[in-house]
């Protein structure tokens, strides 16, 4: 697998490097172990500027380059995920109820890499921000930093993420132009019914049958409220209540996700559960609360920034191993907030055959990694060339 020849020498050590960082698992925006691990290494590669704690415990490092110019950014994200690992590896995570279910111990390390050979050869004009951010899961971390000043403080132009991709070609990658990842809203119902004897129904509000009116009338939004050919998907993923088989309990709850592209759908969506939840409350007799939360926006690239972007990636990996139009799916990214400030791109890295994202089981593949670091290193040397 081609990679730049001095990063294929830093391969042994970045393994080591995400190892590690797979051990010492932490959440959310409490990734002061991560960042410090982080820091330690950037110190020793030699970067010009090091700042900390942004959004609580993420870094941004700054290497000059030879020259006048602008910055480009490059992000890694460095939070895990609240779970128990199965994978049975020497290194899995010894948190308890924490493991780098996602990879972004392997994110952290490709941006690593990156910087390490950037800090060494230099071989560029202007400035490289790499940032390292907390709380990808769920806290919108890029979000935090982005609000934080970032963008204008260190004054980037342009930024880039990477993704590993399992069960996609080890090595290889895809992006596209455009929304590549959807808005993600979460929504939540809280029920309140009048609760009674199973026996004597006709002594309560029952807020089961409520909610399972609601659950399938929310399922005609995408059937029947919106065009077919606009992405859009509605699930409930939880329902929780009762507590006996002869109790009508007194309350229900139903939790769900909404994933879109289109602000007129998302606001479609929202209007429509509103109405659906006031509906059914009042044909059952209850009350009912909706809370619906507004997430990450949609994963936008610029159109020119990511046929860019999948053009490097060819002169790493070759043509055949880079698909530059795979389409858009319905996953999300808080990567959407820095590419709303800045024009960019996202793309993802095949990790080959194993478990996948948020599994149990998952290990990032250590082999793509030099591969990724060698894309960073690559991008910044061509979007920001010294002169001739």
């Amino acid at each position: 697998m081609p990679v730049t020849n001095r990063i294929a020498d830093y391969a042994e050590d970045m393994t080591a490097w995400r190892r590690h960082l797979h051990q010492h698992p932490e959440l959310q925006f409490d990734c002061h172990e991560t960042a410090a691990f982080v820091a330690e290494r950037l110190r020793e590669f030699g970067v010009d500027e090091l700042h900390e704690g942004i959004a609580q415990s993420g870094l941004v490092a700054i290497i000059n380059g030879q020259g006048e110019g602008p910055t480009i950014g490059l992000r890694a994200d460095m939070d895990a995920l609240p779970m128990e690992e199965t994978s049975g590896a020497d290194w899995a995570s010894t948190v308890q109820g924490k493991m780098h279910a996602c990879g972004h111990d392997g994110h952290t390390t490709m941006l690593l890499g990156a910087a390490r050979y950037l800090a060494e050869t230099r071989k560029f004009a202007g400035r490289v921000a790499l940032i390292f951010q907390p709380a990808e899961e769920g806290g919108g971390g890029a979000g935090v930093m982005v609000e934080e000043g970032i963008m204008d403080q260190f004054d980037i132009a342009q930024v880039y993420a990477l993704h590993n991709a399992p069960g996609f070609k080890e090595g290889a990658f895809y992006t596209t132009p455009g929304p590549i990842m959807a808005a993600v809203d979460t929504f939540e119902i809280h029920i309140k019914g009048e609760g009674g004897h199973g026996a004597m129904p006709h002594e309560t509000r029952d807020p089961i049958v409520a909610a399972v009116g609601m659950v399938q009338a929310i399922q005609t939004i995408v059937s029947r409220n919106h065009y077919a050919l606009d992405d859009l998907v509605v699930s409930v993923t939880q329902i929780h209540t009762g507590s006996a088989d002869n109790i009508i309990p007194e309350a229900a709850y139903i939790c769900g996700t909404v994933r879109t592209f289109d602000k007129a759908v998302q606001d479609m969506v929202m209007d429509r559960m509103a109405a659906i939840v006031d509906g059914q409350a009042a044909a059952y007799g209850v009350s009912a609360e909706l809370d619906y939360q507004v997430g990450y926006p949609a994963t936008v690239n610029d159109a020119t920034k990511a046929a860019f972007a999948a053009d490097v990636a060819k002169e790493v990996v070759g043509e055949g191993n880079v698909i530059p139009e795979a389409g858009r799916e319905m996953g999300a990214e808080d990567f959407a907030y820095m590419l709303e400030k800045r024009p960019g791109a996202y793309l993802f890295i095949g990790q080959g055959d194993s478990a996948g994202l948020h599994h149990p089981s998952y290990d990032f593949n250590d082999e793509i990694a030099p591969v990724g670091a060698s894309f960073f290193a690559q991008l910044v040397e061509r979007a920001q060339p010294l002169e001739q």
